[in-house]
C-alpha cells in the first residue's frame, strides 16, 4: 500500500495510473476509521477488481466543512490504526495531506451547490457543505478518480455529492453504500467515540424511531402522523436533545406533505452531550 503525504506525489501516482489505463476509485474519509469505512473500501475494491483498477483512500480531517475550531481539534485522529483498517481491507495507497497542501493562503475558489448546502443540516451548520463540497472536488481532482464511494448514513451528503457531479459534468461515478450499524442499531460514525458511556446507551433511540417510521410510510401513513411518531419515540429518551426531524423526497430532498408515493428519506439529527449524530432511512410506501 503506497501512502502519499503531499498533493505531488498523490497527482503523480494517479498520472501513472490513468498513462497505464488503470482506472481508480476514491474512498474519501475524515480517519478515525471503523467497519463502517471499511464497506466503503469493500464496495470501491469490489468496482475496482471488476475493472483491473486501483483503491485509493483519502485520511483528512477538512477544516472547512467545522463551524467550530474546537470541534474540528477534537476529531479523533488514529493513523496508525487507520493504516493498518485500509491495508487490511485492501486499498492500494492512501493520502494523507496536511491542510496547508489543500488549501493554499491565496486561495479565493469554493464550491458551493447552493440549494441542497443550505436546506436540514445545513441549517444547523452553515457552511459545512461548502466545505464538504469543495474537498471533494479537491479530492478528484487530485486524485484523478474515476469513481468514489460514499455512505448513506451521510444521505443529505451523499445526495449533494451527486447534484455537484452532474451540475459540473464531473467525469465520476458515484457508489453509495448501506449505513453499518452496531449490534443494537447505532449508525456508525467515528464520532461515537466521544460518547459517554451513558450517551452511548441512550443513542440507539436514533435506530429504534427509524425503525418506527419506515414501517409507519410503509403502511402508507401522511408525513405528519410519522413525524409525531418519531417526536414521541425521542422524547421517550431523555438524554436525546432532538435538532432536526426530516421526511423528504429521497431524490431531491424536497419536502412533502400528505401520504408520500415514492421513496422518501427520514433525516434525525440530535445531541447526547456535545456529540451530535445524525442517522436515515430510507422507506418505499406499499403499492397496496
Amino acid at each position: 500500500m503506497q501512502i502519499c503525504r503531499d498533493t505531488e506525489s498523490m497527482i503523480a501516482l494517479s498520472t501513472d495510473w490513468r498513462a497505464a489505463g488503470t482506472p481508480s476509485v476514491l474512498v474519501a474519509t475524515m480517519g478515525a476509521l471503523h467497519d463502517g469505512h471499511r464497506a466503503l473500501v469493500a464496495r470501491a475494491r469490489d468496482w475496482a477488481d471488476s475493472r483491473g483498477g486501483r483503491v485509493v483512500a483519502s485520511v483528512f480531517v477538512n477544516p472547512t466543512q467545522f463551524g467550530d475550531a474546537k470541534d474540528h481539534d477534537k476529531y479523533p485522529r488514529t493513523e496508525e490504526a487507520d493504516l493498518a483498517l485500509l491495508r487490511a481491507a485492501g486499498a492500494d495507497a492512501v493520502f494523507l495531506p496536511q491542510a496547508s497542501d489543500i488549501y493554499l493562503p491565496d486561495a479565493q475558489t469554493v464550491v458551493d451547490v447552493t440549494g441542497l448546502s443550505r436546506v436540514l443540516m445545513g441549517k444547523l451548520r452553515p457552511g459545512h457543505f461548502r466545505g464538504v463540497a469543495t474537498v471533494v472536488t479537491k479530492l478528484f481532482n487530485i486524485t484523478g478518480c474515476d469513481a468514489a464511494t460514499f455512505g448513506e448514513k451521510d444521505y443529505q451528503q451523499l445526495t449533494l455529492v451527486r447534484q455537484m457531479v452532474r451540475d459540473l459534468n464531473m467525469r465520476v461515478q458515484i457508489l453509495p453504500v448501506p449505513t453499518v450499524r452496531e449490534a443494537d442499531g447505532l449508525a456508525m460514525s467515528s464520532r461515537n467515540q466521544r460518547l459517554t458511556p451513558a450517551d452511548r446507551a441512550a443513542a440507539p433511540v436514533l435506530a429504534r424511531a427509524l425503525d418506527r417510521a419506515e414501517a409507519m410510510v410503509t403502511e402508507g401513513r401522511t408525513v405528519e402522523a410519522v413525524r409525531h411518531e418519531i417526536k414521541q419515540v425521542l422524547a421517550s429518551e431523555p438524554r436525546a436533545d432532538v435538532q432536526s426531524i426530516d421526511i423528504r423526497d429521497a431524490s431531491q430532498l424536497s419536502a412533502l406533505r400528505g401520504r408520500p408515493t415514492q421513496s422518501v428519506v427520514i433525516l434525525l439529527a440530535a445531541r447526547f452531550g456535545d456529540v451530535l449524530l445524525i442517522d436515515q432511512r430510507v422507506a418505499l410506501p406499499s403499492a397496496d
